[in-house]
């Protein structure tokens, strides 16, 4: 059973969707809010991972339901909160956590690829984040949830994801002022390295690479997903009633001190300017 730090029933009568809840930090979130009284509506691509969240959370004493949803077609996108709004009346929060991307230095990533993860993280981003608006969140208010990534200083390895994030962050500030007319608070969680099912998709080649970048983290170990959960959750909760258009950073200050790509060897940097002419 899920444990929480919160209290019970903070989420009481409430429903919020989950995007992405069938994996990882996903499923983390959709059972931390059910275990608080949320009815969570999971959506992603992949039924299987969907139903067996859904059970699990049955099976704890909360509430689920799972739609199939990618979040990259917009009237897929457009149907998913019809239906939720149809069963359950109105959508309480949103927590944007569905996305995907591969490693790839920057020179061989395709145009393809480039599209593919910009439109599901940032354009897919989007699309939920306006349709919760229209369809519910314009009325009634709301809280929306947008997870990032740890990406200040760049995403060396990662360019197209990288430039996606940094555009939802900025997203998320825009339409928290947009917004907020109508009651509806908007913000962002910043994941750094966290120890989860999501980092299997890069292969065991890759597992390595990883447990050296934990040593050059200042906390010397990952995060999990129960504390990305618990920072979402703090984030769509009335304790925050005043904090909109900020990104949270759940990294163990990494992002403040990381050595996370390695520089060959080279003699290619420019020729230094002098500044003052030779006398």
């Amino acid at each position: 059973m899920y444990c929480s730090i919160f209290r019970p029933d903070l989420f009481a009568g409430q429903t919020i969707i989950v995007t992405g809840g069938g994996t990882g930090i996903g499923r983390a979130i959709a059972h931390e809010l059910a275990s608080l009284g949320a009815h969570v509506a999971l959506a992603a691509r992949n039924e299987e991972n969907l139903l067996r969240v859904r059970q699990e959370i049955g099976a704890a004493g909360g509430s689920a339901t799972h739609y199939l949803c990618n979040i990259r077609d917009e009237a897929q996108v457009v149907a998913l909160f019809a239906a939720v709004v149809q069963e359950r009346g109105q959508v309480d929060g949103l927590v944007n956590n569905g996305g995907g991307q591969f490693l790839s230095p920057a020179e061989h990533i395709s145009r393809n690829g480039w599209h593919a993860v910009v439109e599901t993280n940032l354009s897919g981003t989007f699309l939920m984040c306006r349709e919760a608006f229209k369809q519910s969140m314009g009325e009634r208010g709301g809280a929306i949830v947008n997870i990032v990534s740890e990406m200040w200083r760049g995403f060396p390895g990662m360019a197209h994801s990288g430039a996606a994030r940094a555009g939802v962050v900025n997203l998320t500030q825009t339409l928290a002022v947009e917004w907020a007319r109508a009651g509806v608070r908007v913000n962002a969680v910043a994941p750094g390295l966290i120890r989860s099912s999501g980092l299997m998709n890069y292969g065991e080649a890759m597992q390595p690479i990883i447990e050296q970048m934990v040593q050059h983290q200042p906390t010397k170990r990952m995060g999990s997903e129960g504390e990305v959960a618990a920072a979402v959750t703090f984030l769509l909760s009335p304790a925050a009633g005043y904090i909109s258009g900020d990104t949270l950073r759940v990294d163990g200050a990494g992002s403040l001190w990381r050595h996370a790509w390695e520089i060959e060897d080279h003699a290619n940097a420019p020729q230094a300017w002098p500044g003052f002419a030779e006398e």
